[in-house]
């Protein structure tokens, strides 16, 4: 930040990378209207705090509104600025706004990746600056959709192989233990879900890698639900052009996905009218064979004649490898009611013979642990459009889910009233236990079951982001009187040490899932929420309704 510029600061957030936007003019704190503000805004600011990359512009004082003078209105950045103050404004003080406008943002607490130790700068041991600091990140839940998103990023094309073993060396810093559960389509990781509670101690010897396709990928397919269906666009003398023509085939189709690493070609087809492009033609008029490596080996010096005769337009393919399986309308990323994305489309799995294998096949899958219930009768409320598969037979040790023997796709004598659900065990959620829901003995549902969190080495932090997580404000105190017998069931959890850069109780780092963390009922933790009366309270009925079903349904086997 260079000299003059005015300092920021994020208040009322649950860290010093996320809150309502306050700027410092003349001795006095004041906030930021929200008339306006967007992402580009928002963006500076997280830059100006070295705070990674802005997930989120709020503007209606989603952190609760300000006091003092609203210095800044009309902000316009233009994203290049160092400092907010930079920016263009209506005037300091000027403005037709009020404190129910103040300006929020929510930035990424990552603030650079890289990879290092490879022969290229697209292949190396991961490596994640998280405020100030360089680490490693730890490879127990790095997976392809995770890399695919990093090598996009790093302007390195998708992944090809996730190396394990240590290929690039051991790392000096710290090692991670975040785990990103990207869905392949994010920008950027600090864009996907994370979570670190509750991870295994994490060596050198276990650093996350990748070797990304870099120079090889001079293609990209845009605007479809994964990155191995869409539109195609190849990358030429510095840019992405479209690429058009007028006998598009499964030839052609072939050569794209088996070029991208998406598996063999499902459809190929051309875009609709509100899909195509309007950017640069970047090759117009191919023919393939259909066994070339690249788009580039197939014959693209068509004779004007034959473009001519034809009518080019947009092109687009789907690869086996756009498939992907998702959770939806539950209370968590780990329950919900299944959903197929294929062939462009999400569809549903109908409940006939839907059993605990075929939940547990869903739930390694999404990287949720293991089955505690498969759920029919749309337990988790009715879908709409496809219903892909019927009658899923799964033996419980297949990847994905159709690897399992099902009826054809699209084939069934179902409605979504018969929509299949599941419950994985690493579907988790706080409670407090007493009557009013924000205060009591500190609880956490994990795989099927309620159990005590220890108190050993948890801080004002760690009590705030349970009491944020809980609708119960984000203050709160540890009690050390003990009110409350001893519950039965497992304690979960220990040592949980929430710190600066934690934005959620689940990202906090913690002593390893252990049914038996701590034995003395002196150590369960007891907190009150001292701002609840600002919020709901509570568990959810939807959280409720699950883990009311699920607590002494433990079907899963502990693994420690």
């Amino acid at each position: 930040m260079f000299e003059g510029a005015a300092v920021v600061r994020l208040e009322d957030g649950s860290g010093r990378c996320a809150g309502r936007v306050e700027v410092k003019h003349q001795g006095q704190w004041g906030t930021v209207c929200g008339y306006s503000w967007d992402m580009t805004d928002a963006a500076v600011v997280c830059k100006q705090l070295g705070c990674g990359s802005a997930l989120k512009a709020h503007m209606y004082a989603d952190f609760g509104p300000g006091s003092g003078p609203i210095w800044m209105y009309k902000v316009g950045c233009r994203g290049t600025e160092s400092a907010l103050s930079d920016c263009t404004h209506n005037g300091w003080g000027q403005h037709n706004c009020n404190h129910g406008w103040d300006a929020g943002v929510t930035c990424s607490e990552f603030t650079g990746f890289r990879l290092v130790n490879g022969s290229t700068a697209c292949e190396g041991r991961v490596e994640i600056h998280v405020l100030g600091t360089w680490g490693s990140l730890c490879a127990s839940h790095w997976d392809l959709l995770d890399a695919h998103v990093l090598c996009r990023h790093l302007d390195c094309g998708f992944a090809e192989s996730i190396p394990r073993g240590g290929p690039f060396g051991r790392g000096t810093g710290p090692v991670w233990r975040d785990s990103f559960h990207c869905d392949g389509t994010e920008a950027h990781l600090g864009q996907c879900p994370v979570t670190a509670l509750g991870a295994s101690p994490c060596s050198h010897e276990n650093n996350a890698a990748v070797i990304c396709s870099a120079g090889s990928a001079s293609l990209r397919l845009v605007g479809g639900g994964s990155r191995c269906d869409g539109r195609v666009e190849i990358f030429q003398h510095g840019t992405w052009g479209r690429v058009l023509d007028d006998q598009w085939d499964m030839q052609e189709a072939s050569v794209v996905c088996r070029q991208l690493q998406c598996g063999e070609a499902e459809t190929a087809y051309n875009p609709p009218k509100p899909q195509r492009g309007t950017g640069p033609v970047g090759l117009r008029g191919v023919r393939c064979a259909g066994h070339e490596a690249n788009l580039t080996l197939c014959n693209t010096s068509l004779p004007e004649s034959v473009l001519a005769a034809g009518f080019a337009e947009d092109v687009g393919v789907v690869c086996w490898g756009s498939r992907q399986v998702r959770l939806v309308n539950g209370p968590g990323r780990c329950a919900g009611r299944v959903e197929i994305y294929y062939q462009g489309s999400r569809g549903t799995i109908c409940d006939d013979s839907w059993d605990l294998p075929d939940a547990t096949v869903v739930c390694h899958q999404l990287g949720c642990g293991g089955a505690v219930k498969a759920v029919g009768s749309a337990h988790f409320g009715e879908g709409s459009g496809q219903i892909w598969l019927d009658a899923v037979n799964c033996s419980g040790a297949e990847a994905a889910l159709w690897d399992c023997p099902a009826g054809s796709w699209g084939q069934h004598d179902c409605g979504h009233k018969e929509d299949a659900g599941v419950d994985c065990s690493e579907f988790v959620t706080l409670r407090l236990e007493n009557s009013d829901g924000c205060s009591g003995r500190l609880q956490v549902f994990y795989n099927g079951t309620w159990g005590s969190v220890c108190s050993n080495s948890m801080t004002l932090k760690t009590v705030s982001l349970a009491c944020k997580e809980l609708g119960c404000g984000d203050r709160g105190i540890l009690e050390t009187r003990l009110p409350y017998g001893r519950a039965s069931g497992p304690a979960w959890l220990d040592r949980v040490e929430c710190g600066e850069r934690n934005s959620s109780f689940w990202q906090c780092p913690s002593a390893p899932w252990d049914p038996q963390s701590c034995d003395d009922l002196r150590d369960e933790a007891h907190i009150t929420c001292t701002d609840h009366l600002h919020g709901d309270t509570g568990l959810t009925e939807e959280v409720a309704a699950v883990t009311e079903e699920l607590s002494g349904q433990f079907v899963g086997k502990l693994s420690w």
